[in-house]
């Protein structure tokens, strides 16, 4: 097997790989057919209902991320995924027959969305840090990167079907499609042997652990660079459904169809993006702020194509830079974090990630109504280069990083005044800078306790 797959190695991994596949299809089926509804069916192409819709959804993850991450580090991984996959596939068959009753409203959707968004935000940290109990050693950072490949790939093929069935039966029969499809991931899940799970040690009862997370992420520079990058194209640049439906409705007159097309072009970046970041050995903070200049470049690209193709083009390039900046900050968090503390950072990564668009979707929604779809994709290309800006300014103040020649290659040379010199670690992460011992202290206690459980 390549490289590229490493990780699919494993049996489990594969079941796991198989059953996420199939559910995320299903997802990103829901997800465009919901869209759709709220914009042409319960409102009049309105894109402030869409924003509120996907802030509904994506909100509780930012108020629930010391929960959340807690539930993550001390509860048993697979048996809280078996709960909140059932919980979601039930949301899906309750939105399905309610719009095939004819009853649905904008309200109701809204409400859903919110119950939904709240058992995601328990789903999502688990569901990233199981990933660790599958797959151990020098193979995380790959399975992490083909998790995201298999994520993309449903995206690819979610919203084009969804599109062709909207058409053909309703959006209600597409919840309905995506409610059954969690049952791939629970089947999956009960076919995975606990005995060969990764043996990860549990967070034991203390005060403190609430905080604890975001108490190591402070004294982790390179962990807080990375926040703040994904805060800013989180909230202002991945709101994909706001530019892609209003630009499809609103500038180039498609129908669902074409929406669904424009979606799973976008993906096929995306996919690209997962499998080169999945070729890396391991993941590096400055490819993050790479990466948000090629969002940044491409997001203007998509604002100022003046045909369908040229946009849909320009999809493709915003797709593979987002893809590997996630990939990678994904990769760098999960594994150069403390497998104590790996839920309740995660948690907070996700809170920050997507919890941000709550304050974005709107914002770009009112935007796109206003000024039109193209400015809203030109606040998405600030946003990129905003957060690759900042990157340059850590690399230059804080690591006293410069380029230089080295032969005939430029290279980024840190220099003697930098402040991580002498923290890094052989995984390639920073040690605490400055040390706290406060944390070094809750982690003692937690592994006497651990050792008289």
């Amino acid at each position: 097997m390549s490289a590229m797959f490493r990780s699919l190695a494993g049996i489990d991994y594969r079941i796991w790989f198989a059953g996420a596949l199939v559910s995320n299809v299903g997802t990103w089926m829901q997800r465009t057919a919901q869209d759709w509804i709220v914009l042409t069916e319960l409102s009049d192409h309105d894109a402030v209902a869409l924003g509120i819709t996907t802030a509904l959804q994506l909100g509780p993850q930012l108020l629930l991320v010391p929960v959340s991450g807690l539930i993550a580090d001390r509860f048993d991984r697979r048996h809280v995924l078996m709960a909140t996959q059932l919980a979601m596939g039930l949301l899906g068959a309750g939105l399905g027959l309610i719009v095939l009753l004819g009853v649905a409203q904008l309200w109701i959707v809204y409400v859903f969305a919110l119950l939904l968004g709240i058992a995601s935000a328990i789903d999502a940290p688990v569901r990233q840090t199981f990933v660790s109990e599958l797959v151990a050693g020098p193979n995380l950072g790959n399975a992490v990167a083909l998790n995201s490949a298999s994520f993309n790939a449903a995206r690819t093929i979610g919203p084009a079907v969804a599109g062709l069935l909207v058409v053909a039966v309703g959006a209600g029969w597409v919840f309905l499609i995506n409610a059954v499809s969690f049952a791939a991931v629970l089947v999956s899940l009960k076919a995975i042997r606990p005995a060969r799970l990764v043996p990860v040690a549990r967070a034991p009862r203390a005060k403190g652990q609430l905080l604890e997370g975001f108490r190591y992420v402070r004294g982790r520079p390179d962990l807080m660079i990375i926040m703040v990058i994904v805060f800013v194209i989180g909230t202002f640049g991945f709101n994909y459904q706001i530019f892609t439906s209003t630009m499809a409705t609103v500038e180039f007159g498609l129908d669902s169809a074409g929406f669904g097309v424009l979606t799973s072009v976008m993906a096929i970046g995306s996919v690209a993006g997962a499998l080169v970041s999945a070729s890396r050995d391991k993941p590096r903070v400055r490819l993050v702020f790479i990466a948000s200049a090629g969002f940044g470049v491409s997001a203007l690209l998509a604002a100022l194509s003046p045909s369908y193709w040229l946009f849909a083009g320009a999809l493709v390039l915003i797709g593979f830079a987002g893809q590997i900046l996630m990939t990678t900050a994904n990769g760098t968090v999960q594994t150069t974090t403390d497998p104590r503390m790996r839920g309740r950072v995660m948690a907070l990564y996700m809170a920050i990630f997507m919890g941000g668009t709550p304050i974005g979707a709107p914002l770009l929604g009112a935007v796109a109504n206003t000024l039109g779809p193209r400015w809203a994709l030109g606040v998405a290309a600030l946003a990129g280069i905003v957060a690759f800006g900042i990157g340059m300014v850590w690399l230059a103040v804080y690591r006293d990083a410069r380029i230089r020649l080295v032969g005939q290659r430029p290279r980024l040379v840190f220099g003697a005044r930098d402040r991580m010199a002498g923290s890094l670690t052989a995984t390639g992460s920073f040690r605490a800078v400055p040390p706290r011992e406060e944390l070094a202290e809750d982690l003692e206690l937690d592994e006497a306790e651990a050792r008289r459980a």
